[in-house]
């Protein structure tokens, strides 16, 4: 049997000296895959994220990476395997939109003048990946929010990862860029695991969905199961509809 490439089990998380936020997260995901994860505000989807990328490690449980705690592993391995995008986006530094990119090949460089060829070519494939080649040589806080966001996913592309996390990624883009990049991270061939608050867009582009209530998972599955009427009325305290007769779902929503 194959393992999963990334797989959470029975993890537990809180804040320093505070209650756990995050009980007995388990479930796992297949190479290729793209999930979804969704929830009400503070339901603890950013923080599951965190200790996916190994930012935080869990109080309980174990986050594997191709069958190994990802705690066995060092930073710069971990960075070779796994890229994050998240919410917060960094600060100008007087770089270039491309200088930015190129910092998704650090966990790469060897000093090597043919590993620096390679750079320079996985960089700009990056860059034209994300159509960025015109604001390239611009400096970053220049750039709309929108073309940030996109600088940030073509650096985790640079990286090379087998895992590619994102938070909230369609935050700050219109709704041609929102559907061009979640178009663009199915293309890719890489496993994707990306927090969405737009569920129409969540069951349109993922192949599963983990929904999130009160830091507990109540429901993980194809999107038709895991967003049902009754799970996202429970998950967002709303009454919720589906109408599921066109060839996307349509989802309204009542007090």
């Amino acid at each position: 049997m194959t393992l999963p490439i990334l797989e959470a089990r029975g993890l537990c998380w809180g804040p320093p000296r505070k209650p756990d936020i995050l009980t007995d997260i388990s479930f796992s995901v297949a190479e290729g895959e793209v999930m979804a994860i969704c929830g009400a505000n503070g339901a603890g989807k950013s923080s599951l994220l965190r200790m996916l990328y190994r930012y935080v490690a869990p109080r309980k449980g174990t986050v594997s990476l191709m069958g190994r705690d990802i705690w066995l592993h060092s930073a710069r391995d971990t960075a070779r395997q796994i890229a994050a995008v998240l919410q917060e986006q960094p600060s100008d530094f007087a770089l270039t939109a491309r200088q930015i990119v190129a910092l998704g090949r650090l966990p790469h460089r060897t000093g090597f003048a043919t590993a620096a060829i390679r750079d320079a070519e996985v960089i700009s494939a990056a860059i034209t990946r994300l159509d960025l080649d015109r604001f390239a040589d611009h400096a970053f806080g220049t750039l709309s929010g929108g073309e940030k966001q996109r600088v940030m996913v073509a650096r985790a592309l640079a990286q090379e990862p087998h895992v590619l996390i994102l938070d909230e990624p369609t935050n700050h883009l219109d709704i041609r860029h929102q559907l061009e990049l979640l178009a663009l991270l199915r293309g890719l061939g890489l496993t994707v695991i990306c927090t969405l608050h737009d569920l129409t867009l969540a069951a349109q582009y993922a192949d599963r969905i983990l929904v999130l209530s009160q830091g507990r998972v109540l429901s993980d599955g194809p999107p038709d199961q895991a967003l049902s009427e009754h799970h996202i009325a429970t998950a967002f305290n709303v009454t919720a509809r589906v109408d599921r007769s066109g060839p996307a779902p349509r989802f309204s929503f009542h007090l």
